[in-house]
């Protein structure tokens, strides 16, 4: 928890939590000033998407956005016993999906599944979409306040051969990631280029966390550690 200093307003402590996993997502927060902590909510994805499906919603926006949403819903849920009027918590939940040619693809179900992805993908575009979710906890569920939205950026795939495919999925990497790729670790050198914001491939746009915090009346630099202030 971070106490802040507010020049326009009362000094109030916020308490940023990241309901997600994964690594990445949390560098890019404190690469950013932001300490939050990790409250994994374990929503089972796959219902929610065969849910989806259902309801005839298969738009990989669509998707990823009620994944970020339920997984920021969960959190909240689970922390509003800790709920306190001394201090602000932030809850941000987010979920990546790529969308090739209107298909929502997450992380690959095994080394074969990566391997096929990739080679659908090499040598073309798709569209990295990342829900966005974020909740200022209240002290019940109708008190919460909340502002979503996707992020989407173009990535160009690099055309690469079986062997390079099969190495970089034995690497392990595409397995734990949507899309089957990174742009931060080994799957950088495959992308050619990306049309949007990058931080949004790595897994949570800044700079639309930054426009969605400020609808909630929150400003950015309220979010900074007190240790990036002080450098």
């Amino acid at each position: 928890m971070t106490t802040l200093n507010n020049t326009d307003s009362a000094d109030r402590e916020i308490r940023v939590i990241l309901a997600s996993a994964s690594p990445a997502r949390l560098k890019l927060l404190t690469s950013a000033g932001i300490s939050a902590d990790v409250y994994v909510s374990n929503v089972d994805e796959e219902s929610i998407t065969a849910i989806l499906a259902s309801e005839g919603r298969s738009d990989p926006a669509d998707i990823a956005q009620s994944l970020a949403i339920a997984k920021a819903v969960v959190v909240a849920d689970e922390l509003r016993s800790e709920f306190s009027r001394e201090h602000t918590t932030v809850i941000i939940g987010c979920d990546s999906v790529l969308n090739l040619e209107g298909s929502a693809l997450g992380k690959p179900l095994d080394e074969a599944d990566a391997v096929q992805r990739w080679r659908r993908m090499r040598g073309r575009t798709a569209q990295l979409c990342t829900g966005h979710a974020v909740i200022v906890l209240g002290e019940t569920e109708d008190d919460d306040q909340v502002a979503k939205a996707v992020a989407a950026t173009v990535v160009q795939f690099a055309a690469i051969d079986d062997e390079t495919i099969h190495r970089y999925v034995q690497t392990g990497e595409p397995l734990n990631v949507a899309g089957a790729f990174t742009i931060d670790g080994l799957g950088g050198p495959f992308v050619e280029f990306i049309e949007g914001d990058w931080s949004n491939v790595v897994g949570l746009s800044l700079p639309l966390l930054r426009h969605l915090v400020s609808e909630l009346g929150i400003g950015w630099y309220e979010l900074w550690a007190a240790t990036s202030k002080n450098a």
